[in-house]
This record gives C-alpha cells, sequence and structure tokens, in this order.
C-alpha cells in the first residue's frame, strides 16, 4: 500500500481504531515530528484528545537514519546492541550523542509544552502514534516512557511498519495496529508518495488545531 501523505495514512489508520472512538479515558501521543500529522487526524476521528510525546532517535554517526537506540522524558534511553555491535561504536561516541540528542528533546519539548502541567496518564488508554515503524528505537523509548506513568492501556498504531518490528514490539504493549507491513520493506518514506520534513511550526498549529476542534489538548 502507498499512502498519499501523513494525512490520508491517519485517516485509513483511525478506521482501524474505531473500538476507542468516543471513549473518556482515551489519550492520543503522536511522536514527533512526522506522526504528529497522523496522530491529529487520529484523534479527530476518534473524538479523543491528542497530545506529543517528545522523543530522539540516537543516529549512528554519518548515517544518521540508522538508529542505534533512542530517548525520552523522564530520562528513558534504549540501546540497540545489535547496531552497536555490528558498527563497532564506542561508548565515547554513544555518550556524544546522546548528550547533542538531550539538548534537542529538552528544546523540543519545552516547545511544544511549555508551561503546561505535565500530563498524567496514570489508569488511561494511551495510544502512540506515529507515522511508521522502521527499527523501532524511537517508539520502543516512547513505550518505555509511557510505562513509566502507569497508564491502564498502550497501544501503537501507525500507517506502515517493518513486519519484524511489529512483532518485537507486540509482546511490549496491550495492542499493535499497523495498517501494512510491506516485505522488503526498506523505510518508512518509501511508502508515502508526499514526505516532506515536518516543521516544530507545524506541530504547534495541528496542536492548536486540535484544542480548536475541541480536543483538550494536555488533558490530565
Amino acid at each position: 500500500m502507498l499512502f498519499k501523505d501523513r494525512r490520508f495514512a491517519g485517516q485509513l489508520l483511525a478506521k482501524e481504531l474505531t473500538a476507542y472512538a468516543n471513549c473518556s479515558d482515551v489519550l492520543i501521543l503522536g511522536l514527533p515530528r512526522g506522526g504528529i500529522p497522523v496522530a491529529f487526524e487520529v484523534a479527530k476521528a476518534l473524538n479523543a484528545p491528542l497530545d506529543v510525546l517528545a522523543v530522539r532517535k540516537l543516529g549512528v554517526p554519518d548515517r544518521e537514519e540508522l538508529a542505534m537506540g533512542a530517548i525520552a522524558p523522564h530520562g528513558v534511553r534504549i540501546l540497540n546492541k545489535h547496531i552497536i555491535k555490528l558498527m563497532n561504536i564506542s561508548d565515547e561516541v554513544i555518550a556524544k550523542v546522546a548528550v547533542e540528542e538531550e539538548r534537542e528533546l529538552e528544546r523540543r519539548e519545552q516547545v511544544y509544552q511549555g508551561d503546561r502541567p505535565s500530563r498524567d496518564l496514570r489508569g488511561r488508554t494511551v495510544i502512540l502514534v506515529d507515522d511508521g515503524l522502521a527499527t523501532g528505537a524511537t517508539m520502543w523509548a516512547a513505550i518505555v516512557a509511557v510505562e513509566k506513568q502507569q497508564p491502564a492501556t498502550i497501544v501503537i498504531a501507525v500507517p506502515v511498519a517493518a513486519s519484524e518490528t511489529c512483532q518485537q514490539l507486540e509482546a511490549e504493549v496491550d495492542q499493535i495496529t499497523c495498517v501494512s507491513t510491506p516485505n522488503p520493506f526498506y523505510s518508512v518514506g518509501l511508502w508515502y508518495e508526499d514526505f516532506p520534513q515536518i516543521t516544530d511550526e507545524e506541530v504547534g498549529e495541528l496542536l492548536i488545531k486540535a484544542a480548536k476542534n475541541g480536543q483538550q489538548l494536555f488533558a490530565g
């Protein structure tokens, strides 16, 4: 399946999640930046509040698209030991990349959340949405960060994913929904006709629009 764009992908994804429509405990968490346009459409279709969970990939130096791990709020850091061993990446390199990405993570948290109080996920059904899963590193970090806040249910929802990644993450959450799991996979962007970079400004605009649509932004 080839998706026209992230908006269209989100609309298709929402059709797979109708069981969660109009449920008062549901919260949609989009992973920035590319996951936010997808999550916006899901939140709108399910009549659920939209929030954002800042995560950052730890890219292999000179091959930043390849994740050797990821970080998320609450001090979460996960590492892909297979990639690290395969690429012979030293602890010093990992530490250097992590420091740089932690700065960017803090910047994005401030931009997206500002002075608003932290969300309360305790006892809620949290649906984690991204535009796709390749290695799944950032989604894995998101799961760990959310688990720390003791939600009732964690659901992963993406338009497209590598089948092996879906299988690996399936055991870590209550449900995983992937509209398409093409094989071979190659990359997320390959399965979109239009796959531009999303800016911080676009993320902010969608969050504001979601709030105006009646979705209680950063609902507790």
